[in-house]
C-alpha cells in the first residue's frame, strides 16, 4: 500500500469518527437544553467525508431523523461523493 492511501485512509477514519461525535454530542446537548452544534456543521463534517459516519450515527440513536434535509442530504452527498471518486479512478489511474 502507498503512502498516499495510508493517509486517505487514517483521514477518512478521523472524519467519519469526529462526524459522528458530533451528532453523538448534538443529542446530548440536545437533551440538556445546551448550546446545539450548527446544522451546518454536521453537513460540513459529511462533505470532508465523514457522510458514512455522520449518517449511521443518525439512524443508529435517532437523531435529526425526521430532519428531510438529513436523511435526503446526507445520502446524496455521499452519492456525489461516490461518483466524483469514480470519476477520478476512471481519468487518472485506469
Amino acid at each position: 500500500m502507498q503512502r498516499w492511501q495510508i493517509i486517505l485512509i487514517v483521514y477518512l477514519l478521523l472524519i467519519n469518527l469526529i462526524g459522528a461525535g458530533l451528532v453523538v454530542s448534538d443529542k446530548k446537548r440536545a437533551r440538556q437544553n445546551r448550546w446545539r452544534i450548527r446544522e451546518r456543521s454536521l453537513f460540513l463534517a459529511a462533505a470532508l467525508g465523514g457522510c458514512p459516519g455522520v449518517y449511521l450515527t443518525m439512524k443508529k440513536i435517532r437523531h435529526k431523523t425526521q430532519h428531510k434535509r438529513f436523511m435526503i442530504g446526507l445520502p446524496l452527498i455521499f452519492a456525489l461523493q461516490l461518483l466524483g471518486t469514480g470519476a477520478a479512478y476512471w481519468f487518472y489511474f485506469r
